[in-house]
Formats: structure tokens, C-alpha cells, sequence
């Protein structure tokens, strides 16, 4: 049972939240929270699995509570949940320590969708944030690629590449006629190897260290 906690300043998006996850078998609403601040709290106490996550938040704003949030010892999985698909807003979510990040025009399966894989492990991001995403990257200089991707296989730098460019595990397995499972795995030692908690942070590091080019990754 994934135990979620929402995290919104508008009443009416927390009960809606909250109707669509308790309506499924495997979630449960552990708490709501009307500002960051109360979020970070209500978290420490109840140790929520997810964390639904607004940006925008009177007191402390959803950024800097993922930010507080991820720096503790075990802390939840945030899914950024947002109408505001601004640049600073997706980079800022991602590099605070941010699991997955979605508009809340997205439908109310690809919500419960998206708490489902955060919850499981993976990341996950919407289409048109990883476009953006693309962009804010092609704007800034490349840093020094980190020496532990000389560790990485040639088989493991391609699977790189395709996570970069948005692509799901399935879509990887299916581009180079791979066993999905074959994938998961080389995702597993990717991570393992570069010292990373999960695929968000791996394609952060593609982008940063120009290991990819924002441009060709669009094509």
C-alpha cells in the first residue's frame, strides 16, 4: 500500500487529490498539508511513501520543502504537481531532489500513474517537461564530466543517451531489441556506477556534464 501525502494551499486540489487516490486499491492518503512548511512536518511524522508536491505555497514554497525533505535520512519520493511549467521551476524541483514532475492538466490516470511509479522507485517526467528541460540545458556551458563515467560500458552510455532523451524503459528495450528487463538492469548499474538515486539524476548529469547535445537529443 503506497501512503501519499498532498501537499497543496487550495482546499478544493487537495480533496480532489485526495478522492482519486483513495479510490484506488493500492494507495492510501496518509495526510494533507497547506503550505511547505506544514508538509515538512506532517512528513517527518507520518513517513509517507510519495509526497504530492505544489509549487507554489504560502509559508514555504513546495521547492524548498522537497529540498528539506530529500537532505533526511529516508525521505519520501516527491511528485512535483504544478500548473506552472516554467523553466526555473522544472530545474529548480529536479536538482532540490525531485522524483517526478507533472502539470495539473494531466489527466487523472496519468496522475495516479505517475504516484504509482515514483512510489515504485523510478522517475518520471511529463513530455513537454523534458523538452523544457532540453532547453534550459542548451542555454548553459557544460561542466566537467564526473571520471565515473569512463566506468560505463559502451552498451550502458547508449542506454544513457536514450534516458536523456526521455525515453521509458519499454521505449529503450524496444530501440535496441532488448529485453525489458535487460534494461532495468543496465539502469540499475548506470545508476550504481555514477553514484545516483535514480534516472532524473541521470539524465541531469548527461545534460550538465555535455555528454549529450541538447539539439541532437530533440531529434
Amino acid at each position: 500500500m503506497l501512503r501519499v501525502l498532498i501537499a497543496d494551499d487550495q482546499a478544493v486540489v487537495r480533496l480532489g487529490f485526495r478522492a482519486l487516490l483513495e479510490a484506488q486499491d493500492d494507495m492510501q492518503v496518509a495526510g494533507v498539508a497547506g503550505d511547505g512548511r506544514e508538509a515538512v512536518r506532517l512528513a517527518r511524522q507520518l513517513h509517507p511513501d510519495v509526497v504530492l508536491m505544489d509549487v507554489r505555497m504560502p509559508v514555504m514554497g513546495g521547492i524548498a520543502a522537497t529540498r528539506e525533505l530529500r537532505g533526511e535520512p529516508g525521505p519520501p519520493r516527491v511528485l512535483v504537481l504544478t500548473t506552472f511549467d516554467i523553466d526555473e521551476y522544472v530545474y529548480d524541483a529536479l536538482r532540490a531532489g525531485a522524483s517526478g514532475f507533472l502539470l495539473k492538466d494531466a489527466t487523472p490516470e496519468e496522475i495516479v500513474t505517475a504516484v504509482r511509479v515514483v512510489g515504485g522507485g523510478d522517475a518520471l517526467l511529463a513530455p513537454a517537461i523534458t523538452r523544457r528541460l532540453i532547453e534550459e540545458f542548451a542555454a548553459r556551458p557544460a561542466l566537467e564530466p564526473p571520471p565515473q563515467l569512463a566506468d560505463l560500458t559502451p552498451r550502458e552510455r547508449e542506454i544513457l543517451l536514450l534516458m536523456a532523451r526521455g525515453l521509458a524503459n519499454a521505449e529503450i528495450a524496444e530501440t535496441l531489441c532488448l529485453a525489458g528487463q535487460t534494461v532495468k538492469s543496465h539502469v540499475s548499474s548506470i545508476l550504481f556506477k555514477l553514484g545516483l538515486r535514480d534516472r532524473v539524476q541521470a539524465v541531469i548529469l548527461a545534460y550538465e556534464s555535455g555528454l549529450v547535445v541538447p539539439g541532437d537529443a530533440a531529434e
